[in-house]
């Protein structure tokens, strides 16, 4: 098998770890980028053991419930041979925001892609998260302030100007979208990176 069929292989089993066993649930597996990738979804979300980097397993080396994402993420990976012998990261997550709207999303790569990459292709995307007022703009926009009007009246963010200089940047990088008529949005796409880019950020 070829190499790009093998990875493509791979992408395929690691959309289906989390929905393997519930018909008709969307595949969430896809880059950021890459057309098809969901929208909002409106499944249930059963309640879930979350684990935690910090935690060790057993001293007998066996598998610990509470890492059920991991096990399955490697399960996966060896299934997949040899193109996967250097691992991968997954992240995933189940969102509700205030507004109402719902996401689930699922991510996950190969360490070899991910190490021969341009990571400095990457820079403009993080740069952007790089200014409290941006991250401050990105709250706002998730929790329903949409318009621009309503962003620049907000305290603390600068004058207007100022304001619309950021939230060009946040556009430029991909964490919003302009709908038109100065209403902004997080693209559905970007509402669990963006999370799990806070998440590691608090991470010690």
């Amino acid at each position: 098998m070829e190499l790009e069929q093998r990875v493509t292989a791979l992408e395929r089993r690691l959309a289906a770890l989390e929905h393997a066993d519930e018909p008709g649930e969307p595949s969430a597996f896809r880059a950021p980028d890459e057309p098809g990738a969901p929208e909002e979804s409106v499944q249930s979300v059963p309640p879930v053991q979350l684990g935690s980097s910090r935690e060790q397993p057993t001293s007998e080396g066996t598998p610990r419930a509470d890492f059920w994402a991991l096990e399955g993420f490697k399960e996966q990976l060896a299934e997949a041979g040899p193109i996967a012998e250097d691992g991968g990261v997954l992240f995933t997550g189940a969102v509700a925001l205030p507004g109402g709207e719902r996401y689930e999303w699922q991510y996950g790569e190969l360490t070899g892609r991910l190490i021969e990459a341009d990571w400095s292709e990457r820079a403009e995307a993080f740069a952007a998260l790089g200014h409290p007022v941006r991250l401050r703009l990105l709250r706002e926009v998730l929790t329903g302030s949409r318009t621009a009007a309503e962003l620049t009246s907000l305290d603390g963010l600068g004058t207007t100007g100022q304001t619309y200089h950021h939230l060009r940047q946040l556009t430029a990088a991909g964490w919003l979208h302009s709908q038109g008529r100065g209403r902004y949005e997080v693209p559905s796409t970007r509402v669990v990176p963006l999370l799990v880019a806070l998440s590691l950020a608090k991470s010690p």
